[in-house]
């Protein structure tokens, strides 16, 4: 029988494959030409973003270059001329499998252990439901979890039997905590039951980096036997070894500090834990993904003039060396800590140390309420933060990115003063 697949591949795979060569080549030319290449960082002319707007909230959704957006819209344009053919066909496949290829590349780990899902947080949904847990068995965070990796726990468990517990994160103290403070602060919190510890790479309010491997290891000794670690403040921004890291799970957003369209997402699951996962999408594909890492994904029909994308803009950050990436995000760190401290009525709410930071602080600025002062600068000066309003902390969460200029920065602490 002539299944769709087969009826494709034979009667018009040629076309396809000419029709997104062409696509391709035309990115891969652009790119070549691009002044990334030759080791410039990114700027903020390479970007589509209003040049009036002073955007500092990276952390929240990022923007992608123009290179890739181009990309995008001629990948949208060629499937749209005839969807039938473009959806399905056979050439799809080997971009699809390099975009895999490039994000196992940029995680540390190998392309049979990584998902192309939505967000990070489809990739804690799959875990609350998908895991082998119910009565007597916990699940540990902390205070500085993200709800997207938090309320799926706590959503799913009434109906699996589990227990859910957070414990206090002493956000305050944060900038005087130690990587051994960090780890020992979540080890201590483990219990016989506990059967899957959660945390943060970078969390979300502050920019507190974890210390992954430490923690993992930790875990273990003390018979956690899942660690699943939100990376979605962390790839691209900072560098990622998820190979023998003893993380079973490590779920991202590319949208973010990759740049990429939005709506796709990353969710890595070591290979030994695989087994254990029941996936949480059933689709027609089902079948023939069944002992793959593609069946934690939920696509037939899915966004591929998207993922295609995602691979150029993966593509784009591998020009981008990570020594020259995390060598710009300190110095950023460093100029806006060291004026933090040297005026009065701002106070500093993330680490102080680089090792334990990112590209992402937040600061208070005495007698302004953040929703406040994030509203009124908007309105007046065209700058866009994230107001931080919880766990004791009121500030404007900073989060600038390779092209933001440190003149964004200086406007901040120019009309942001108390």
């Amino acid at each position: 029988m002539t299944t769709r697949r087969s009826f494709l591949k034979s009667a018009t795979a040629g076309a396809a494959l000419a029709a997104l060569a062409d696509a391709r080549s035309v990115f891969a030319a652009a790119l070549e030409a691009h002044p990334v290449a030759r080791g410039r960082l990114p700027q903020s002319g390479d970007y589509l973003l209003d040049p009036a707007v002073r955007y500092l909230n990276h952390g929240s959704i990022g923007t992608i270059p123009q290179v890739v957006h181009d990309a995008h819209r001629q990948y949208l344009r060629t499937c749209e001329s005839n969807p039938w053919l473009y959806m399905w066909s056979d050439p799809w496949e080997e971009p699809l499998t390099e975009v895999r290829e490039r994000g196992a590349r940029l995680l540390g780990c190998t392309a049979q252990e990584l998902a192309i899902t939505h967000n990070t947080t489809e990739g804690f949904n799959l875990l609350a439901q998908g895991l082998p847990l119910g009565d007597g068995d916990e699940i540990l965070f902390s205070t500085l979890n993200h709800p997207g990796a938090s309320n799926p726990w706590t959503h799913m468990a009434p109906r699996r039997g589990y227990r859910v517990r957070s414990f206090d994160f002493p956000v305050l103290e944060i900038p005087h905590l130690t990587e051994e403070e960090v780890v020992e602060l979540h080890l201590r919190q483990i219990r016989p039951e506990t059967r899957v510890l959660v945390f943060p790479h970078v969390d979300n309010l502050v920019g507190l980096r974890h210390p992954m491997g430490a923690l993992a290891r930790g875990a273990r000794e003390r018979g956690v036997e899942f660690v699943a670690v939100d990376g979605a403040q962390a790839v691209s921004m900072i560098p990622v070894e998820l190979e023998g890291s003893g993380v079973d799970f490590y779920a991202a957003s590319p949208h973010k500090w990759i740049q990429s369209p939005k709506g796709l997402g990353f969710l890595y699951l070591r290979k030994e834990a695989q087994e254990a996962v029941h996936p949480m999408w059933v689709s027609a594909a089902q079948p023939w993904t069944e002992g793959t890492v593609r069946r934690f994904e939920d696509y037939g029909t899915r966004n591929r003039p998207e993922v295609m994308a995602l691979g150029d803009a993966l593509a784009f950050q591998e020009e981008i060396r990570m020594d020259g990436r995390e060598s710009h995000h300190q110095e950023l760190w460093r100029w806006t800590l060291e004026r933090v401290e040297a005026t009065p009525g701002l106070r500093w709410r993330s680490p102080t140390r680089w090792e334990l930071s990112a590209a992402l602080y937040t600061v208070e600025v005495e007698g302004h309420p953040s929703p406040q002062l994030a509203s009124g600068l908007f309105r007046d000066h065209q700058m866009v933060f994230r107001p931080i309003q919880t766990l004791g902390v009121d500030g404007a969460r900073l989060s600038p990115n390779l092209q933001t200029p440190r003149e964004d920065l200086e406007a901040f602490f120019r009309v942001a003063g108390p």
